[in-house]
């Protein structure tokens, strides 16, 4: 054993001075500044494991930069923290900037390679998003915001028969929304299987995906060490977030084929595709590609969605009087104890300026999915190398004090013109949220309309506040997050109540 690992680690070494030497020799410009790197693993034992955003968010200000460079044992990874860089970057040079890395630990040893949002820029990955952009257009709202409502409805319903379960509830509804649009399954009240799958995969997505955290994807050759080696903890996390991966993607979609083959599936995506199979071509590759998508949907809406309305639970908890003012323009619009439509959201600034400031103040992705540099290049008189991971800094970005003063402060104000009464066009919208480029989230339109309805219906017929314990004592959230890839609020108490008697009938209405 002792023999194995001297030959482990010399491989290690070697491999890392292979890759550190490729990419500092091949230009005389500087790398972009950032921390002082060793020899060999270069910046490896000072990368950030959790809220990496704000570290790399302070490293700018410390080195003076917008761009920042770090070395993990010979893996350039290049930090992202402003809005300009971005658009510079992501934007304008896309045709470079639009891969992906190919990490060893989500792609090969977790086995979310179906996954597109992780693909590398190419046939598969185009084949995937021109799929999902064909049944999920913008414009054709008709496909989606029907069951946005039915379930909003459904979650309004659980939340006023049990508002202490209201994470769970939450989950619940997003969870069926994303299931009935993409396969056209029923779930079951609590405890459903799909809701468990989905949250059990994602613990290992979220893991997976952070830049550095697993030696493995800067060393890929280490994904031959055993599993029971030393150090191999790494082996046993993927063989067991891989179970759950290929439930996620496999589980649904072979229950969605059973209902059509019966002939008692619902309309779906899933669905949809069967119909629109080509006989002519191969069969079982178009149902591969239907497959990953409609798994890309379930994990793309099930999740964030869920913390962005949390957030915004968390935010009328804290905020009493933001809450106040909502309600108060939903009064004036619709009239007391009346639910909106989609059809309302024009004549609602304030809640559309709500919906802008949660996707703002924690973007549920705070370090997006980074890109990958397929070209070397230059940018202010830096050298870029070729193969380097890009990641563009989020929560960096919708923080920046000159697009939005008092960043840390939760004011949705800040998207309207000083009467109040319109939307500002003249304040950036949140939308580095929802990624960049041509890597931007396909389902955004959703993801906006959902939290729109959510919202809007939610202040309408509840009031939300701080919890209070068996000794009347005021129970305050910490406002504390949980570091991963979708970053969510850590659970908090509040109190959540019908706004009248006349309320309550609405609710029980439904």
């Amino acid at each position: 054993m002792f023999s194995s690992a001297i030959a482990y680690t010399g491989l290690i070494i070697a491999y890392a001075l292979y890759r550190w030497k490729k990419w500092h020799t091949k230009s005389r410009l500087p790398l972009p500044p950032g921390p002082k790197k060793l020899p060999l693993v270069g910046n490896l034992f000072q990368l950030p494991t959790s809220f990496e955003w704000e570290t790399y968010a302070h490293w700018s200000e410390v080195y003076n930069s917008d761009i920042l460079h770090v070395d993990a044992a010979g893996t350039s990874i290049i930090i992202v923290n402003s809005h300009q860089v971005a658009m510079d970057l992501f934007e304008k040079r896309s045709a470079i900037y639009s891969s992906r890395a190919l990490t060893t630990m989500i792609q090969e040893l977790i086995k979310f390679d179906w996954l597109f949002g992780f693909m590398a820029y190419g046939e598969p990955w185009k084949e995937r998003r021109k799929l999902f952009q064909q049944h999920f257009h913008p414009l054709d709202t008709a496909t989606y915001q029907p069951k946005e409502q039915e379930y909003v409805h459904k979650l309004l319903k659980a939340l006023n028969r049990t508002p202490e379960n209201f994470i769970e509830h939450i989950r619940h509804a997003i969870g069926a929304i994303t299931i009935t649009i993409a396969y056209g399954l029923d779930l079951k009240p609590v405890n459903d299987p799909y809701i468990e799958i989905a949250e059990q995969a994602l613990i290992g997505l979220g893991a997976g995906a952070v830049p550095g955290a697993f030696l493995v994807d800067s060393i890929p050759i280490l994904k031959y060490v055993p599993s029971w080696f030393p150090g191999a903890g790494f082996k046993r996390k993927a063989a067991f977030w891989r179970k759950w991966a290929t439930m996620l993607v496999e589980v649904p979609f072979e229950a969605a084929q059973k209902e059509i083959a019966s002939g008692t599936a619902k309309p779906s995506f899933v669905s949809a595709c069967f119909n629109d199979l080509d006989e002519s071509k191969d069969v079982e590759a178009q149902k591969i590609v239907i497959r990953d998508t409609a798994g890309n949907f379930f994990v793309g809406g099930a999740d964030t969605s869920v913390s962005s309305i949390n957030t915004f639970i968390l935010q009328m908890t804290r905020n009493p009087e933001i809450q106040a003012k909502a309600q108060a323009e939903l009064d004036r619009v619709l009239g007391p104890n009346t639910l909106p439509t989609f059809a309302d959201e024009p004549s609602l600034p304030y809640i559309a300026a709500i919906v802008k400031e949660v996707l703002r103040w924690h973007a549920v992705t705070p370090l997006g999915v980074p890109h990958y540099l397929t070209e070397d290049d230059e940018y202010n008189g830096y050298f870029l190398p070729m193969g380097s991971i890009v990641a563009g800094n989020v929560w960096a970005i919708l923080h920046d004090k000159n697009d939005y003063p008092d960043p840390l402060v939760f004011r949705p104000e800040r998207f309207l013109t000083p009467d109040g009464t319109q939307l500002d066009h003249n304040v950036r919208d949140p939308l580095a949220a929802f990624g960049f480029g041509r890597r931007v989230c396909p389902g955004k339109h959703m993801a906006t309309s959902m939290l729109y309805i959510a919202i809007a219906s939610i202040l309408a017929v509840f009031d939300i506040s701080k919890a209070v314990d068996e000794e009347g004592n005021i129970i305050e959230p910490t406002g504390e997050y949980v570091s991963s890839l979708v970053s969510h609020p850590k659970p908090f108490k509040c109190s959540i109540k019908p706004r009248s008697e006349d309320a309550e009938k609405l609710i029980s209405s439904l």
